[in-house]
């Protein structure tokens, strides 16, 4: 069986863009293109950065260093949540330890 696919119009900057994608993704796909348009829309209104082009590019290195940023940060957390388990099974295993004497 195949899965429904959405043809969805999005504008950025005042152009439009048709864009496929699976019929249960179109929210999402909707909440980016607005988060794309809002963030090329700063640094165009900014006036520091002109023509589209350069708008796009600034946008994605923008977003790509926030990924990157937060995966790190991911990455950490994850360190910090193994450390705490391996942790609490040490102490778990050194409390069961003398029952397993008893054990048959």
């Amino acid at each position: 069986m195949s899965e429904a696919i959405a043809h969805v119009t999005i504008r950025i900057l005042d152009k439009d863009f048709h864009v496929t994608c699976p019929a249960d993704d179109e929210q999402d796909l909707l909440a980016s293109a607005d988060f794309v348009h809002r963030k090329m829309r700063e640094i165009k209104d900014s006036g520091k950065v002109i023509g589209l082009d350069r708008v796009a590019v600034m946008v994605a290195l923008n977003l790509a260093n926030e990924l990157l940023s937060l995966r790190g940060r991911d990455r950490e957390l994850k360190n910090i949540v193994d450390l705490r388990i391996r942790s609490m099974r040490e102490r778990l295993d050194a409390a069961l330890e003398p029952a397993r004497h008893f054990a048959p």
